[in-house]
């Protein structure tokens, strides 16, 4: 934080891990988001339908990966993609001497390294988790519609009713604040990587556990501050 306020920022290398995080990232996070929304649309829809409530199926899959599935499955195929590789690369760095390099260049490499890294999965993540909701609601409609015989315009609609405006808003939350964590995870390992090749293995490794294990950690506990007492959603969509 403190160099983000003080120091100046390297567009060009901050734009260059944007487009590794976003844009690379795009295809495996929507097909995830696709699959897991028909996986759920198949487990709910069969047990609503019984209970006569299928017309509310669109609005609890949507309720479910805006509030959790979404934000936390982007968030680890972010981790296993973008995070293992900010440790490896950067470990490698540190094992090469490349970053003792940088510092009797006088370049520092929390500026040149770290601050690109983070700021790049802070504001690509929430995008990706955006489209990966959009994608996995279309994947969920396309189950319900063709092998549940439930209209689009019923499914839709209760899209609409279940969702909030502060649902989509708690998703771009929490995705915001998973990218900062794979991020300052994964180049933290990298930064304090040693002992050769086995040591850039080993830090890709524990980077990539820390950083899952702190995105399920985090995830308790924004959901307990941003969805505390009882809900109004279902109530509201039905």
């Amino acid at each position: 934080m403190l160099h983000l306020l003080t120091r100046k920022i390297n567009r060009r290398n901050t734009l260059d891990q944007m487009a590794a995080v976003g844009p690379e990232s795009l295809l495996i996070a929507l097909l995830t988001a696709g699959f897991v929304g028909m996986v759920f649309t198949v487990q709910v829809a069969r047990e609503f339908i019984n209970l006569g409530a299928g017309n509310v199926v669109g609005g609890v899959l949507a309720l479910s990966l805006t509030r959790e599935l979404g934000p936390v499955l982007t968030a680890v195929i972010v981790t296993g993609r973008v995070g293992s590789a900010f440790a490896a690369e950067i470990g490698t760095m540190q094992v090469t001497e490349q970053i003792d390099a940088m510092l009797m260049l006088r370049t520092d490499p929390i500026d040149y390294l770290v601050i690109p890294r983070v700021l790049a999965c802070c504001l690509m993540l929430p995008i990706l988790t955006i489209l990966s909701l959009v994608t996995g609601i279309a994947g969920g409609m396309l189950i319900a519609t063709t092998m549940y015989g439930i209209s689009q315009n019923v499914f839709l609609e209760s899209v609409r009713h279940f969702l909030s405006l502060w649902d989509i808003c708690s998703a771009a939350i929490k995705a915001f604040v998973f990218g900062g964590l794979i991020a300052v995870i994964g180049t933290s390992w990298g930064l304090t990587t040693t002992g050769g090749a086995k040591g850039v293995g080993q830090s890709t490794t524990t980077a990539v556990v820390t950083a899952l294990l702190a995105i399920f950690i985090v995830n308790f506990f924004l959901t307990w501050l941003m969805f505390q007492g009882t809900g109004s959603s279902v109530l509201k969509g039905l």
